[in-house]
C-alpha cells in the first residue's frame, strides 16, 4: 500500500453509529500504529431545538481532509425531544442530519465520501405508477452537495446508481463474512451439493443467490411471490403465496439469502414450506435485519423448529433484545469497512476488496480439509 494519503483522514459517525465507528477507528489506529490517545474520529453533532428543528455543527476543521461519513438511516433507537415528547428518529431525519453535517463542512474538505450501509429509500428505486423516485433524488442531492463517493452494501437494486453516473458508487457484498460466520457457528456444515442448497425467497434475490451458489458450487432453488396487485397494505402489495421451484429438499440443509428482513413474515412462510418439503436445517442470511414487527413471531417460529439460525450484519441498528436471542447471530462488518476506508484514503483501488471469490474459496477449502 502506498505511503501517501489522498488527504488527512477524518471519520464521522452520525448519531447511532458510535459503537460501529469506534470499532472502525480502533482498526485504523492499529494498522497505522497511532497512540491510544489519538483518533481518526471527528467531533460533530446535530443539536435540536425544542420545536424539532436541528443544525449540524463541527468542532474541528475539515479543510483539506479526506472525510468519510458513516450513516445508519434505519437506527430507530436514537431519539430526540420535540414539544416535550420523546420521538424516535426516522430515516428521513437521519438523512436530514447527514445533509446538515455535509453543509457544515462548507466544501472545505478535499473529498467527502458517504458510507451508508443500507441505502436510504433503496426500496423506492423504481416507478410502478405515479410515484416518486426517492432513492435517485436522494443520491443526486448528496452529489450536488459535494459528495464524491458513495459506499453501500447489498443495495436492493444497484441499478439506482444510474441516477449519478459521474460519481463513485460502490455496492459491497457481505458474502464472505456471512459464510465465515456460518462456519464458525456450525463447524459440521458440509459444502456438498448433495447435503446443502441455496434458496432464493423471491425472484428479486436471485442475483445474490446465484453468487452464493456459484461460489460454493451448490444447487439453487427459488420461490416466486404471488402478490395481490389490486390492494396496497402497509405501502406494498400483499403476498398471497410463495411458489417453490427447485430440486428435492429431503434431508438437506438450506441457506436462504436475501438483502433484508423487514417484518419477517416472508422468511417464516418460506421456512415453513421448506420444512414441509423435508429440509433439515435452515440458515437465513440477510444483510440487514430490521425486524419491524418485533421478535415474537420469529420466537414462535424458532420454537416450532422452522429455522435454525438467522444471520444479519451489524451494519444497521440491533436492539439488545435481538442480540440476546438464541436463534440470532450478528455478523461484524467493522473490519471490512475499515479496510475500505483505509484503502481509499491511500488512493488505491478497492477492487480486490470487492471481489471476495478468492477469500471464499480459501475459506471453504480450509473448512473442507478440516
Amino acid at each position: 500500500m502506498k505511503d501517501t494519503l489522498y488527504g488527512e483522514l477524518s471519520v464521522i459517525g452520525m448519531r447511532g453509529c458510535e459503537k460501529f465507528v469506534g470499532e472502525v477507528d480502533a482498526y485504523l489506529k492499529e494498522w497505522r500504529r497511532h497512540d491510544n490517545e489519538e483518533t481518526f474520529l471527528a467531533k460533530v453533532e446535530c443539536p435540536r431545538f425544542s420545536s424539532g428543528e436541528a443544525k449540524g455543527m463541527l468542532h474541528e476543521s475539515m479543510r483539506g481532509h479526506d472525510v468519510y461519513i458513516i450513516s445508519d438511516c434505519f437506527n430507530h433507537g436514537v431519539t430526540y425531544n420535540m414539544y416535550g415528547k420523546t420521538v424516535p428518529m426516522s430515516p428521513d431525519e437521519h438523512f436530514a442530519d447527514l445533509k446538515r453535517v455535509i453543509a457544515a463542512i462548507e466544501g472545505k474538505a478535499r473529498r467527502i465520501s458517504v458510507v451508508m450501509p443500507m441505502l436510504y429509500e433503496g426500496r423506492q428505486h423504481k416507478r410502478s405508477g405515479r410515484e416518486s423516485l426517492d432513492c435517485a433524488v436522494a443520491l443526486q442531492e448528496l452529489i450536488a452537495m459535494g459528495v464524491e463517493n458513495f459506499i453501500t452494501f447489498d443495495a436492493h437494486d444497484p441499478r439506482v446508481q444510474n441516477a449519478i453516473p459521474l460519481a463513485g458508487f460502490d455496492n459491497v457484498r457481505s458474502t464472505y463474512q456471512m459464510i465465515k460466520a456460518l462456519v464458525h457457528e456450525y463447524p459440521d456444515i458440509e459444502f456438498d451439493k448433495e447435503k446443502l442448497m441455496v434458496v432464493s425467497p423471491d425472484e428479486g434475490a436471485m442475483a445474490r443467490c446465484i453468487y452464493y451458489s456459484s461460489m460454493l458450487k451448490l444447487d439453487l432453488g427459488m420461490f416466486y411471490k404471488r402478490r395481490n396487485y389490486s390492494v396496497i397494505v402497509n405501502g406494498k402489495n400483499p403476498i398471497e403465496a410463495h411458489e417453490y421451484l427447485g430440486r428435492d429438499l429431503d434431508g438437506m440443509d438450506v441457506i436462504i439469502v436475501d438483502d433484508m428482513i423487514a417484518s419477517g413474515d416472508s422468511v417464516i412462510d418460506v421456512a415453513k414450506q421448506l420444512k414441509e418439503r423435508g429440509a433439515r436445517r435452515l440458515f437465513v442470511f440477510s444483510t440487514f435485519g430490521l425486524f419491524t414487527a418485533g421478535l415474537d413471531t420469529l420466537d414462535k417460529a424458532y420454537e416450532d423448529g422452522l429455522f435454525t439460525k438467522i444471520f444479519t450484519t451489524n451494519l444497521v441498528y440491533q436492539t439488545p433484545e435481538l442480540l440476546s436471542r438464541e436463534w440470532y447471530a450478528s455478523v461484524n462488518m467493522c473490519k471490512y469497512v475499515a479496510y475500505l476506508i483505509d484503502t481509499l484514503n491511500h488512493d488505491e483501488s478497492i477492487s480486490t476488496l470487492l471481489d471476495q471469490s478468492k477469500r471464499i474459496h480459501k475459506l471453504v477449502e480450509k473448512h473442507n480439509n478440516k
